[in-house]
């Protein structure tokens, strides 16, 4: 009867041993799942520290962060487009990141080369026009908010000449341009936008160079397409304004700085993030604007009169508030040929391939 009763309590001892085993490994097992980040990483054409565009995009992924504290998210800075983005692109992917942000147009061709070696990881393409089952693409209407930026830049001026310092000529840029003249022009028909390429994002001395020959040639208001604050420092060194373009800008020339067209890409990065993760997430072309709240326009210093702050208010509303939107009719090219008819407006379409120039640009687009 003993030695059934012990060999009863060896098997309760070995069955309660394997029971324990189990649970301390099943614990460690949940420990790990939890402990697990959900891997996010962002390229970037410039330094962090530009104060522009890649600084917004990063300002964004620490909203991302803030939001989703179970996200792990890198970033790699100062990424040339082309061959160099597409060996990054691959270390990225190799390194379990289930999602990559490619925050450059010229990124385009290197995500959708990569992106069919790992199909199970999504690729999102900023400013760029080709998708695939895993790739997807983001933008804003930036064009919008520099329509109201042009507003300020033309109520401001006395010479009536604004001087534009832009990157490249690609649809993105020329497409600002235009709206920014269209806004300078809707509230003085007398205003000029001068325009000078510099053909390089992030290039400091370069832009600021590019903005003193503006200057130079009459303007007193200097805005731009480019990603520092040269351009805004050279206006304020000759005591003229300038309006800015990524960021608020306003502390690196406080004395010149009226406003700026910026982003505002957290809550996209966080809205995306979750999709992918829930399984809901599909490829698409988003283009976000000041309705979205992904563009806006920055405050207006007390360089700008309560009366154009007013007025620019009231054109917001109009964007946001009705069907209108900035590049609808009567507009004409500079040659003065009729490109949209009254009352009509350019598709996405056509503004995603803009080519051309409206009346009032002094400037070429090159080749």
């Amino acid at each position: 009867m003993r030695k059934k009763l012990l060999g009863v309590m060896s098997l309760l001892m070995v069955l309660v041993m394997i029971f324990t085993g189990c649970s301390q490994k099943s614990t460690a097992d949940e420990s790990k799942t939890e402990d697990e980040k959900y891997k996010v990483a962002f390229i970037y054409v410039g330094p962090v520290g530009d104060a522009g565009w890649s600084y917004s995009h990063d300002a964004g992924k620490e909203y991302l962060l803030k939001e989703m504290p179970d996200v792990e998210a890198t970033y790699i800075e100062s990424v040339p487009e082309g061959s160099d983005s597409e060996r990054v692109l691959t270390e990225l992917a190799e390194k379990g990141n289930q999602i990559i942000f490619a925050t450059s147009f010229g990124y385009m061709d290197s995500v959708m080369n990569v992106a069919k070696k790992y199909p199970d990881v999504t690729f999102i393409h900023c400013s760029g026009y080709k998708t695939d089952k895993n790739v997807a693409t983001y933008f804003g209407r930036m064009y919008q908010p520099r329509y109201l930026s042009g507003v300020v830049a033309a109520k401001k001026t006395a010479s009536n000449v604004i001087g534009y310092v832009a990157a490249y000529p690609i649809p993105e840029v020329i497409r600002g341009i235009n709206a920014f003249t269209l806004g300078a022009k809707s509230v003085n028909p007398d205003a000029v936008v001068k325009v000078v390429w510099t053909n390089t994002w992030y290039d400091p001395a370069k832009e600021k160079e590019a903005a003193k020959s503006l200057l130079d040639a009459g303007a007193d208001v200097i805005t731009q397409h480019q990603d520092t604050p040269g351009p805004q420092q050279a206006a304020q060194e000759q005591n003229a304004f300038s309006i800015g373009y990524n960021t608020d800008m306003s502390q690196f020339a406080p004395e010149a700085y009226l406003t700026a067209p910026v982003w505002n890409w957290g809550p996209y990065y966080v809205d995306t993030v979750k999709a992918v993760r829930a399984g809901t997430w599909k490829s698409a072309q988003y283009w976000g604007g000041l309705k979205d709240g992904v563009v806006a326009l920055a405050p207006m210093t007390d360089l700008v009169d309560e009366e154009t702050k007013a007025l620019v208010a009231k054109e917001e509303k109009k964007i946001i508030d009705t069907d209108w939107d900035v590049f609808t009719g009567i507009i004409k090219d500079q040659e003065g040929n009729v490109k949209v008819q009254e009352g009509q407006q350019l598709t996405d379409e056509e503004l995603l391939s803009m080519d051309w120039f409206v009346e009032g640009v002094e400037g070429k687009i090159a080749e």
